[in-house]
């Protein structure tokens, strides 16, 4: 078993957060309407991905009735549909329509995870609750040893990005970077260079309000890739 697999079963059997997990488990038994015939996932959501990827995005938590529902990041619901396309336009994505972890999605020099592994209420984790799931992103960056680039969406995500960076030695530039779309900071340690870039969260509340546009979004990967390949 490779460590990522130990990471993911851990991380579906966490309970550190006892009110989450009573709350993603009351909505997969609630369910929504539109996803009444639909069994729902309801355990905390593992990261998916390349274990050989050189790209890393860290959203912010599962949606109730998305990933929450499905039992994979991003998939279900409107961030993915907005996500997905993307990952696939710029090559990381096998295929641009998320519907469930059965739907023969693969990611190419790319892993997906979160902040936050559970469907928080109102999609707002507390500061505790993103403390809790902070060892899994720490283990998954450990596993991932080919890392690159770190893009954190939304800024929970950016912050998450750069606590881990931090935690694990890096040295930041600039040392105390300013969350906005396309804020890049460089972060080396030694010989070992990894740059994080920041983009806006692909919520509904940003894609339908032309906050996050898909061309600003395109943009995000573009520079993804091009410092991917600039630091062969």
């Amino acid at each position: 078993m490779s460590m990522l697999e130990t990471i993911d079963r851990r991380v579906i059997r966490c309970t550190r957060c006892p009110e989450l997990r009573a709350y993603c488990a009351e909505v997969a038994r609630v369910k929504k309407r539109a996803y009444a015939d639909h069994a729902y996932w309801g355990k905390p959501v593992p990261g998916f991905g390349d274990p050989r990827a050189r790209v890393l995005l860290v959203g912010l938590a599962p949606g109730a009735h998305g990933s929450n529902r499905t039992g994979r990041v991003f998939t279900g619901d409107a961030s993915g549909d907005f996500l997905y396309p993307a990952l696939h336009r710029a090559g990381f994505a096998s295929q641009p329509l998320a519907i469930d972890r059965d739907d023969g999605m693969t990611l190419h020099d790319c892993y997906i995870t979160a902040a936050g592994r559970c469907a928080p209420p109102k999609n707002k984790p507390t500061p505790q609750q993103l403390r809790n799931c902070m060892p899994y992103l720490l283990d998954e960056f450990d596993a991932l040893t080919r890392l690159r680039v770190l893009i954190g969406l939304g800024k929970i995500g950016f912050d998450a990005s750069l606590h881990v960076l931090r935690e694990r030695g890096f040295m930041l530039d600039p040392a105390r970077p300013v969350f906005g779309h396309g804020t890049i900071v460089r972060a080396t340690h030694g010989k070992r260079r990894i740059t994080a870039i920041a983009s806006y969260h692909p919520s509904r509340q940003n894609t339908n309000t032309g906050v996050l546009t898909t061309p600003m979004f395109d943009d995000i990967f573009s520079l993804a890739k091009a410092t991917v390949a600039a630091s062969r």
